[in-house]
C-alpha cells in the first residue's frame, strides 16, 4: 500500500472542503425537498477515479456537509457512511475498467445506488414521513444521476487534460509529470 504524500493529503482537504463549500450554501435543498436533492457536490464522486484519497475526504466533506442537516445523526453518520462506501467503490472500478466510457458509466453508479438505496432509510429514521422509500429512491435516483453524470463526466475529462499537460496539483508524482499508468489510460 502507498502511503500518502503531503500533496495527496492536502488534496484530500481540498476535496472536503469544496465538498462541504460547495453543500452548505445551498441550505435545506441539498439535503432534499421531497427527495429531490441539489448537490452539485456530488460530481466529486468521479474523483477516485484518479485518486485514492478522495475516497477518505469525501467521507469527511460529507460528514462536514450533514451537520447542517435536518435529519441529523441519522445523516451525519449513514449518510457519510454512504460517500465512503460508494467513494471505495468508485475506485475500485477504476482499477479494475480500463476503457473510459465503462469506468464512468460503472464508477458513476456507486454514488447513485448507494445513495438512493439508503438515504430513504436515512429520512424514515429521522421521522421525515414526507414520502414514501420508493419514491425517495426514484428521486434520488434522478437527481443523483444529474449531479455524478452531468458535473462529474466534465470534471473528470477535466482533470485527465490537466493530468495530461502535467498540472502538478493533478498529477501523482513529484515531477508534474503523468505516471505510465496514466498515460496508457489516455488513450483510451
Amino acid at each position: 500500500m502507498r502511503r500518502f504524500t503531503t500533496k495527496m493529503l492536502c488534496r484530500a482537504g481540498i476535496i472536503a472542503a469544496l465538498y462541504a463549500a460547495l453543500t452548505w450554501p445551498l441550505g435545506s435543498l441539498a439535503y432534499g425537498v421531497m427527495g429531490f436533492q441539489i448537490r452539485p457536490a456530488e460530481a466529486l464522486t468521479m474523483l477516485p477515479l484518479f485518486y485514492a484519497e478522495s475516497i477518505p475526504a469525501l467521507y469527511v466533506g460529507c460528514l462536514l456537509a450533514n451537520l447542517l442537516s435536518g435529519y441529523g445523526a441519522w445523516d451525519i453518520g449513514l449518510g457519510s457512511l454512504c460517500s465512503l462506501v460508494a467513494a471505495a467503490l468508485t475506485f475500485l472500478a477504476g482499477k479494475f475498467i480500463k476503457n473510459t466510457p465503462a469506468k464512468l458509466a460503472v464508477g458513476g453508479l456507486f454514488p447513485v445506488l448507494v445513495n438512493a438505496f439508503v438515504l430513504p432509510f436515512v429520512f424514515m429514521l429521522a421521522g421525515s414521513t414526507s414520502a414514501g422509500y420508493w419514491f425517495n429512491f426514484a428521486s434520488l435516483t434522478l437527481t443523483q444521476g444529474v449531479w455524478v453524470y452531468g458535473l462529474g463526466i466534465p470534471l473528470f475529462f477535466g482533470i485527465r487534460a490537466l493530468r495530461k499537460k502535467g498540472v502538478s496539483a493533478f498529477c501523482d508524482n513529484v515531477s508534474g509529470q503523468p505516471l505510465r499508468q496514466d498515460a496508457a489510460a489516455h488513450k483510451n
